[in-house]
């Protein structure tokens, strides 16, 4: 399948923080979600492909071209949502949209108008007296509406109440109905992710440690609670990490059912993406 990103080998030092050798591929047609504590490095990964910040190596493509020398051309299929919009809060949606008819190419200004109806925004309020969650629908508005290929969004049901959530994730399952577009979602809301997500994608302090199917992770992954005894006759090798509290160990494997034959353990729990990401995090190996 087309992959729409190529990621090999990303880079990026800071002071006290650095991306290590990010190797990544979207592919066309799907939605991939990037998941990991804040300063993990997703919101860096997400600057770097749309070339805000300069990486200090690897190499880049979308669309099958180099996000630095065809940066021009790339931006005009990207629809992007970041934590800054990049435009003064000081104009309305109607200035906004006469901002962006002059920006991209395909923009559709009965589409924005649309939108702007649809998530009941008004057309003359200033964007600074915008509530959290108005703005978040301004900046999904406007990314959707020059008709990109891709959309690359940085928490974009941040700030927005469940209802206006399931109406924005509606929105995004439709964007790839036809298996022409693809989506890059980063979002602490893991449970969005179940919903609408075909990849998971997880940074830890600037290093993807696992990338799987979705319903891999939710189907195939399980959480096993066992006493202090039994954790000690399970090889280490058969598990990824645990956690202990006072009175049991929560232990996370990769197969139930390799586990389940080898064990003789019946009772499995299910795992959450965000079960799998706390005991990534906090557990020990």
């Amino acid at each position: 399948m087309e992959n729409v990103i190529e990621i090999k080998n990303l880079k990026k030092q800071y002071e006290g923080f650095s991306l290590k050798n990010i190797n990544l591929n979207l592919q066309k047609g799907t939605i991939m979600g990037l998941i990991g504590e804040n300063g993990a490095g997703k919101s860096t990964t997400i600057k770097a492909i749309l070339n805000v910040i300069h990486r200090d190596n690897g190499e880049i493509k979308i669309f099958g071209l180099d996000n630095r020398k065809e940066e021009k051309a790339i931006k005009e299929k990207i629809g992007v949502v970041l934590d800054d919009s990049y435009l003064s809060e000081y104009l309305n949606t109607v200035d906004i949209n006469k901002i962006m008819k002059r920006i991209y190419k395909n923009w559709d200004e009965k589409l924005y108008f649309d939108y702007i109806e649809k998530f009941k925004l008004p057309k003359n309020k200033i964007t600074k007296e915008f509530s959290s969650g108005m703005k978040m629908k301004l900046k999904i508005a406007t990314a959707l509406s020059h008709h990109p290929k891709l959309l690359i969004l940085d928490e974009p049901t941040s700030g927005l109440d469940p209802v206006a959530r399931n109406e924005i994730l509606d929105i995004f399952q439709q964007f790839i109905q036809d298996e022409e577009n693809s989506i890059l979602v980063s979002s602490h809301i893991t449970s969005d992710l179940e919903h609408i997500a075909d990849y998971i994608t997880f940074i830890n302090d600037g290093e993807i440690v696992l990338s799987k199917t979705r319903d891999d992770l939710l189907e195939n992954y399980g959480i096993v609670k066992c006493s202090k005894e039994d954790f000690t006759k399970i090889d280490k090798k058969d598990f990824i990490k645990y956690k202990k509290s006072r009175y049991e160990y929560d232990i996370l494997i990769e197969n139930k059912e390799e586990f389940r034959k080898k064990y003789d353990i019946e009772i499995i729990d299910k795992t959450t993406i965000e079960d799998i990401m706390l005991i990534y995090i906090k557990g020990e190996k």
